[in-house]
C-alpha cells in the first residue's frame, strides 16, 4: 500500500522538481494530470505530443530519478459531447493517453463521467438511465482501446456525475466485463449533503459491489453546510477514514490525496496512517 499526491497540488516547478518535493515529503507516488502539471502541455495536443518518444522518455526519466511511481495519469474529459466530431477528438486524447501511459510505465489512466453542459440530457439530469445508456456507448471504444494498450482505464464514480452510485458503477463493469475497465474509488465523491449522514452504508455498498474492481483510491475530506459539499484536504473536515483504511489493508490497495496544499499535505497523510492505529 502507497500513499501518493496529485502532482498539481504540490509546489510549482518542473515535473522531476514536484516529483523530487512530494518524495522528501515521503510520498512514493503521484497522480500526474499533464495539462495541469506541465505549464506547455495542452489536452488538445495530446495525440501529437503524447506520439513522441522524447515526451514519454523525459516523464519516464523524471519518475525513475526521483523513485516514485506514477499511479495516475489523469484523462478527465468529457466524452458526452452533443457534437459527435467533438467525442471523436476526445476519444482520440483518450487512446493517446493509453498509449502514454504504458511506455511511462502509470498503474492507469484516470478518469470520470460527467454529463456535458451543452447536452439535452442535462434538462433530464446526469442520472438518467439515457445519460447512462449514450455514456456507455462513448466509452466502448476507449474500453477496447485499452485492451488492445493492456493499460488499465480507471473511472471514478461522483455523486453528480453519470456513474453516480456503486451500483452504476457495477452496472457500468458488468455490461462492458473487461479486466481492463476498473474503479478508482473516491468516497467522498459518492456522498452529497442528502446522504452524508448514512455514509458508511455507501461506502459499505461501494466496498461490496465493487471490492476487486477497485485499482486506487482518492483521499479527501468534506464539510457540509447547508445543502453544500464541500470537498479539503484530509482531516480537515467530517471524515471518518477507519472503514476506508481497512478497506485498503484488506485489498492492498494504494491510494493518493487530493485537495491538499504543501502545507498540509504531510498532515493529511498522517491523518489516514493514524485512523490504521
Amino acid at each position: 500500500m502507497k500513499i501518493g499526491i496529485r502532482l498539481h497540488d504540490t509546489v510549482s516547478g518542473t515535473l522531476e522538481e514536484r516529483l523530487a518535493f512530494v518524495k522528501k515529503q515521503g510520498f512514493e507516488c503521484a497522480h500526474l494530470a499533464l495539462s495541469k502539471t506541465l505549464s506547455d502541455f495542452a489536452m488538445g495536443d495530446a495525440p501529437v505530443k503524447l506520439s513522441r518518444p522524447e515526451m514519454a522518455a523525459a516523464v519516464q526519466s523524471a519518475f525513475d530519478r526521483t523513485g516514485m511511481d506514477c499511479a495516475v495519469l489523469g484523462c478527465y474529459l468529457n466524452l458526452t459531447h452533443p457534437d459527435a466530431e467533438e467525442r471523436e477528438k476526445t476519444r482520440e486524447i483518450y487512446y493517446a493517453h493509453l498509449a502514454f501511459a504504458k511506455k511511462v510505465g502509470a498503474w492507469m489512466v484516470g478518469s470520470e463521467t460527467p454529463i456535458h453542459p451543452q447536452s439535452s440530457m442535462v434538462r433530464e439530469a446526469p442520472r438518467s438511465e439515457e445519460a447512462f445508456q449514450f455514456f456507455l456507448e462513448q466509452l466502448a471504444p476507449v474500453v477496447r482501446r485499452a485492451e488492445e494498450e493492456d493499460v488499465i482505464l480507471a473511472i471514478e464514480p461522483v455523486y453528480t456525475h453519470i456513474v453516480s452510485t456503486p451500483e452504476r458503477a457495477e452496472r457500468m463493469l458488468e455490461h462492458f466485463r473487461s479486466e481492463n475497465l476498473r474503479i478508482i474509488l473516491d468516497a467522498v465523491n459518492l456522498l452529497g449533503a442528502d446522504n452524508q449522514a448514512s455514509r458508511e452504508k455507501v461506502f459499505s455498498d461501494a466496498f461490496s459491489r465493487l471490492g476487486d474492481r477497485v485499482a486506487l483510491l482518492h483521499m479527501k475530506d468534506y464539510q457540509v453546510t447547508g445543502e453544500k459539499l464541500t470537498s479539503m484536504a484530509c482531516g480537515t473536515g467530517e471524515m471518518d477514514y477507519r472503514s476506508l483504511m481497512a478497506f485498503a489493508r484488506e485489498r492492498n490497495l494504494s491510494m493518493t490525496l487530493e485537495d491538499t496544499v504543501p502545507g498540509n499535505a504531510e498532515a493529511a497523510k498522517a491523518c489516514l496512517l493514524n485512523s490504521m492505529a
